[in-house]
């Protein structure tokens, strides 16, 4: 899966503009997490091509980026978890979960 990074903070201003065209999808990993690393597999292991063209979708590596991090909890509205999704539409969090409740099925159901 070919995912887009996240890699500073000016990047969130655009991802909300996109988000009016198309939900952005935000993975924060922690790369020093066994869950965070197993759920990120998870994923990658059931999206399919298809799904770029339903929702665009952003990794953060939250080790080198906290305050990234940081700021997409405070510009989002919410709490800081890792792993973490956040699905975002119209420049706004549409959904938020975290360690094992990261699952493919449910975030495509809340893309739309």
């Amino acid at each position: 899966m070919n995912w887009q990074r996240i890699e500073n903070v000016g990047q969130l201003e655009a991802l909300k503009k996109q988000s009016q065209e198309k939900p952005v999808l935000i993975f924060k990993h922690s790369s020093r997490c066994s869950i965070s690393s197993m759920a990120f597999d998870r994923l990658n292991r059931n999206w399919k091509d298809t799904d770029f063209e339903k929702v665009s979708p952003y990794f953060l590596d939250l080790i080198s980026y906290r305050d990234i991090s940081n700021k997409i909890a405070q510009e989002f509205g919410v709490y800081h978890q890792s792993p973490q999704v956040i699905l975002i539409k119209n420049g706004i969090a549409v959904y938020d979960n975290s360690h094992m409740g990261i699952t493919y099925g449910e975030i495509m159901s809340k893309v739309g």
